[in-house]
């Protein structure tokens, strides 16, 4: 399964990032092998609105299953659910720690947005 995590950095051990549309990286994680590779989302960093909803486009492009991030708006949740892309939220640590905790079945999947859009 491949998942994106919202990151500070572009490895394993930078912090989990709380926002996802304005994340600085996506980290791609090949759940099976262990093989990632980071994302720039530098172009969403300042976008005066629509962040949310081109990043979710931008990860629906590199083919993943499921997202985690701290936090999702609701016009980026209506672009992942449409994709039939999974979300998770309360990503909390480092991207390594995120990823231990979805593997262990400590993060639950959202029902919906759970910040309002712009945050």
């Amino acid at each position: 399964m491949k998942i994106a995590i919202s990151s500070q950095g572009k490895d394993l051990s930078s912090p989990a990032d709380p926002r996802f549309g304005r994340t600085k990286f996506f980290i791609v994680v090949d759940t099976d092998t262990g093989a990632f590779t980071a994302h720039d989302n530098s172009q969403n960093l300042n976008a005066p609105q629509g962040a949310g909803i081109q990043a979710a486009k931008n990860v629906n492009d590199l083919g993943v299953q499921a997202v985690i991030s701290g936090n999702m708006g609701p016009k980026a949740y209506a672009v992942l659910q449409s994709a039939g892309i999974d979300i998770y939220t309360g990503a909390t640590g480092t991207v390594k720690e995120t990823l231990e905790a979805f593997k262990t079945g400590k993060l639950n999947k959202a029902a919906k947005a759970n910040v309002e859009g712009h945050w």
